[in-house]
Formats: structure tokens, C-alpha cells, sequence
């Protein structure tokens, strides 16, 4: 069953595709040149020991997102 959330509540160990982007200009253009396009595969790796920031795998590279950037990333989930 496909659930849309944003990236931030995508548990750790969960994958997802990314839908959408609605962060502002600056902060789009960022996401979008680390890979965070509409999509891609993306899947929480890690958390930190305080839930922020959490590192995602995305085309390759693990990034570390802070969860009020990640909140800006619509994702769809899927069953593997």
C-alpha cells in the first residue's frame, strides 16, 4: 500500500520515492543538485542519537538532512 508523507517521517530503514519539492528557490536548487529529484529512490539510513539531523541514501551518497529541510521533500513509499 502507497502512503505520501514528507521525507522527515520516513522511518530509518523505510524506502520511498520522492515526489515533490516545495522548498524555497535557494534551498530547492540544493536538494535538487544532491539528488533529491522527483523520482529518485531515497531511504533513511541513519538517525542521529538526538532524531536530528538523519542521514538518507540517495543516488549513491548517503546525505544528512536536518528534518526541517527533509519536511520540505514529498515522498510516495512503497513495498519492496
Amino acid at each position: 500500500m502507497e502512503d505520501a508523507l514528507t521525507l522527515d517521517r520516513l522511518p530509518v530503514g523505510c524506502r520511498a520515492a520522492v515526489t515533490a519539492l516545495s522548498a524555497p528557490d535557494a534551498l530547492r536548487r540544493r536538494m535538487l543538485d544532491l539528488g533529491f529529484v522527483p523520482g529518485c529512490h531515497v531511504s533513511a539510513v541513519q538517525e542521529s542519537p538526538w532524531g536530528d539531523p538523519v542521514a538518507y541514501s540517495v543516488c549513491g551518497a548517503v546525505i544528512a538532512l536536518r528534518r526541517a529541510d527533509a519536511r520540505q521533500i514529498a515522498v510516495h513509499t512503497f513495498s519492496e
